[in-house]
């Protein structure tokens, strides 16, 4: 049986693009017979909201999104974390990095075109013969960066096709560990993907560059282990075509609830999004888009929500 996760991050409540991302991933692994596993990203804990978890699984509830496993929480798997880590020190496929991130913006070939960071020089690359001389040298604690070999990493996605990137010329050695020794986004899903037996992997196309990555680090760490099939999607964004955020109003879940917004009306606008016509009527829970739902008519642009969205879901009310 293959097996999937829902991994939403408590920084902040469910919103209309994630729930959207979270019932496509529902609806394959109901179609597939897959395993659905829940788990909670809360690694970045200046961020993490006091009972965001709680919410975002009564979103979940209100949506009748459910899951057969979980929740699992990263951060109670910190010395799961800080033993990858030691494992790929110890057979130098990374290294301890004390730059600052001025220091990297500066001395960076190249910007990210994505996000505006930059690429990672590798200034610190073969510098240090351990943690504790770059510790000492910088009289700090560093962090450490997983060293990119020079190679074409390809992949299938399930919705986009093919890709490749070669990792050090595109995107650069990348942090595993921050320096507080708290474990980074692209290793600590590995780990917990590894370790679940993850094997389907559906998610928005803002994180299609960190698959190489953590292709990478999959072969480094359990070079037996079979690579999980892809599928990124389209995200949706607001009116002036960035990603769904604050800046673009409240699309919280929660808001809609509160305004009394029926799931099945929420579920309507979704179902349009995951290229389902015409259901505004007839979808009462998730299940009842299964036969309907179909990955390769999922619209091959992003989402766009404004007024329109909101006007279809206020009607409900």
């Amino acid at each position: 049986m293959s097996t999937t996760r829902l991994a939403p991050s408590p920084t902040g409540a469910l919103h209309l693009g994630n729930a959207r991302t979270f019932l496509i991933n529902w609806l394959l692994a109901r179609q597939n017979g897959w395993h659905i596993l829940l788990r909670i990203e809360d690694l970045d804990s200046p961020r993490v909201k006091l009972n965001a978890d709680r919410m975002l699984m009564d979103d979940l509830a209100f949506l009748r999104l459910d899951w057969d496993e979980g929740p699992v929480y990263q951060s109670r798997r910190a010395e799961n974390y800080a033993a990858a880590v030691k494992k790929l020190l110890e057979m130098k496929l990374a290294y301890p990095c004390v730059c600052t991130r001025r220091e990297v913006d500066l001395a960076a070939s190249a910007p990210h075109a994505e996000d505006g960071s930059s690429i990672y020089p590798g200034t610190c690359r073969g510098k240090f013969d351990s943690v504790a001389e770059a510790a000492a040298y910088a009289g700090r604690a560093p962090a450490i960066r997983f060293a990119a070999p020079d190679k074409t990493v390809e992949f299938d996605d399930a919705f986009l096709g093919r890709r490749s990137f070669n990792v050090a010329r595109d995107l650069g050695d990348f942090v595993i560990a921050k320096s507080d020794g708290t474990a980074a986004y692209q290793l600590a899903v590995v780990v917990d993907d590894l370790a679940a037996g993850i094997d389907q992997i559906v998610r928005g196309d803002d994180l299609l560059e960190s698959t190489p990555r953590q292709i990478l680090l999959y072969e480094a760490l359990d070079p037996a282990a079979a690579m999980p099939r892809y599928a990124h999607l389209p995200l949706v964004i607001g009116p002036d075509g960035r990603r769904l955020a604050k800046r673009h109003g409240d699309t919280r879940l929660q808001t809609y609830r509160r305004l009394g917004v029926p799931p099945s009306r929420l579920l309507a606008l979704l179902a349009k999004w995951c290229g389902i016509a015409d259901c505004a009527d007839s979808v009462q829970r998730p299940a009842d888009l299964l036969g309907r739902f179909r990955l390769e008519r999922l619209p091959r642009q992003p989402i766009v929500f404004g007024a329109e969205g909101d006007a279809f879901l206020r009607a409900g009310i």
